[in-house]
């Protein structure tokens, strides 16, 4: 079976429901409040091992009782965590978010031990990445480890994927070569300096991309669907339609069930659809990696 290697972010995810967001500076009463397991890289492992992948995660967890429940979520979620480092004396990375009555929600994420994951410990399970037919990585993840990552892809000749976010500057040695981004129109705005409002300004950020040499390119643009393009073709991939109750997870269950189609050499475009309906079925949760389907749910 292809293997799929996530490297990134272990959270615990404090989730406040509330009518309305507040106004800076004001308290308001919310509703609910849950605890999830989260983390950008964590919710992307789950939902690619739901949907049927191999997957190694590396990550970086404190030796509290958040890192200590999320290996264990991580075992029972059949990922092999041979790739995680335990720090003595930090904190787990945890996210505090509030979702409005529409689904849409607000995070602020203390990375704490996530911040931690060195050159070295990617260095000592370099095994893991080498046995990879797919490496996927997102921001929560510390620059130089994605630097690390690009340069040992580009050495091995090996597919990587970036989903840039939370967004910032990525230094141009990253992109250059690399397999796929997978950006929001934020992000893409942040990266290229393009607003992404319709299929036009969308084929100019993907060639401002590969300007950089990045080979392909899918901007994600919620209900609007996802556009993908590389140097041979392009098209979109209309969204599917459901009552959202939150958004939290959506991306992270678009790129883990991405990955699983590539590893298996499907079609970019059946790839893409079949992402596109994980992401639609995890909008109809709460929750991180909870709200992210099994293949049944999709078939």
């Amino acid at each position: 079976m292809p293997e799929i290697v996530v490297v990134g972010s272990s959270n615990t995810d404090m989730v406040v429901k509330t009518p309305r967001f507040p106004e800076p500076g004001e308290t308001i009463l919310g509703g609910d409040f849950f605890m999830f397991p989260g983390g950008k890289g964590a919710n992307q492992a789950v939902a690619a091992s739901r949907l049927g992948g191999k997957i190694n995660f590396i990550c970086c967890v404190g030796d509290d009782i958040f890192g200590e429940n999320a290996l264990e979520g991580y075992k029972k979620e059949g990922i092999n965590i041979k790739g995680a480092l335990i720090v003595k004396g930090e904190p787990s990375g945890v996210a505090l978010i509030t979702v409005n009555s529409e689904g849409e929600n607000e995070i602020v994420v203390a990375s704490g031990a996530n911040n931690l994951l060195t050159k070295a410990h990617l260095k000592s399970v370099s095994g893991l990445l080498k046995g990879a037919d797919i490496i996927l990585t997102q921001l929560e993840t510390p620059i130089p480890i994605v630097s690390q990552l690009a340069d040992h892809c580009r050495e091995f000749n090996q597919k990587l994927i970036i989903n840039p976010a939370p967004a910032r500057n990525l230094p141009n040695d990253i992109l250059e070569d690399l397999y796929l981004i997978t950006p929001n129109e934020t992000e893409t705005r942040i990266l290229t300096g393009i607003e992404v409002t319709d299929e036009s300004s969308a084929i100019a950020a993907c060639k401002a991309f590969f300007t950089k040499r990045v080979k392909n390119v899918i901007i994600t643009m919620g209900s609007k669907g996802a556009f993908f393009m590389n140097r041979e073709l392009h098209f979109t991939v209309k969204s599917q339609k459901v009552n959202a109750i939150d958004t939290t997870a959506a991306g992270d269950v678009f790129n883990g069930a991405l990955a699983v189609c590539l590893s298996q050499n499907l079609s970019w475009k059946e790839s893409i659809e079949f992402a596109n309906k994980a992401a639609a079925i995890s909008v109809t949760k709460m929750g991180a990696q909870t709200s992210a389907p099994f293949v049944n749910e999709i078939n």
